[in-house]
């Protein structure tokens, strides 16, 4: 709100009477997965308490287009003031939830596989954006850098090894933590494997190199796949028996979701 009304609204205090009452409607006009009403609402609150805002879709509720999700009333100023700043944190956690959804529709019937976020998020929004997975039925990986072990390729160079790697971070590590390692050929899988790795991540893996390296793995770590997943490649991963799909696209690639704000003049 600072960032948006720093100068106040020169338009609306020109523009619009100060005892003007409105009723404003976010309405969808493309069909999207529902998410962030109460930030939605927290947005014309921090402008005028006095304003009353009605969520008609619970979040995680599959909209389409004409349906209305929101509505705000009260001072005509205050819900021009607000508009922007509601509808830009509701169409990205939409967005995102509706992506979101739609990597997870497109797990095969009796896949155990598992549609996750990464940490490729907007700075400041990891939080909300990570809720908007959730809403649109994924799951999250690791928060920050201090929730979990997971040695990248660069942690590999700078250790000077997958087997030093895996050995120095068991011996830090917790012991309520399992120790992942993202491997980005089936020769550094055997190492991975052979060093004790609880979960292997396959990093860019062509179709038959990943058949090969789940068979490989099969009962011995569980198996996340990243590197640029695309809608189109869910179902084989799903078919394959890959437990993990690591989809940063989630959140750094979500599109807005189409919401407008309608207003109507009420006295």
């Amino acid at each position: 709100m600072a960032e948006d009304l720093s100068g106040g609204d020169v338009t609306s205090a020109a523009v619009v009477a100060e005892d003007e009452r409105a009723v404003a409607k976010a309405v969808a006009h493309a069909p999207l997965v529902v998410c962030g009403g109460n930030v939605f609402a927290r947005a014309f609150y921090k402008v005028d308490p006095g304003l009353r805002v009605e969520q008609r879709l619970a979040d995680g509720s599959r909209a389409k287009p004409g349906d209305v999700l929101w509505i705000a009333e009260g001072s005509a100023r205050s819900i021009l003031m607000a508009e922007r700043t509601a509808l830009n944190f509701a169409q990205r956690l939409s967005g995102v939830a509706t992506l979101t959804r739609a990597f997870v529709d497109a797990i095969p019937a009796g896949s155990k596989l598992r549609i996750t976020d990464t940490r490729k998020t907007t700075p400041g929004l990891r939080f909300l954006e990570r809720y908007a997975v959730r809403v649109g039925g994924g799951h999250n990986h690791r928060d920050c850098l201090g929730s979990a072990v997971l040695i990248k390729d660069n942690h590999i160079v700078a250790a000077g090894g997958i087997q030093a790697a895996i050995e120095r971070a068991r011996s830090h590590a917790p012991h309520t933590s399992r120790i992942e390692i993202e491997v980005e050929s089936l020769a550094q899988l055997d190492q991975a494997l052979a060093a004790g790795a609880e979960i292997v991540m396959l990093d860019n893996f062509e179709t038959a190199a990943l058949k090969e390296a789940v068979d490989k793995t099969r009962g011995r770590a569980i198996v996340e796949v990243s590197g640029g997943l695309t809608l189109a490649r869910v179902k084989e991963l799903g078919e394959l028996g890959v437990d993990i799909a690591s989809v940063g696209a989630l959140t750094h690639s979500a599109p807005a979701a189409d919401i407008g704000l309608d207003i109507e003049r009420i006295g």
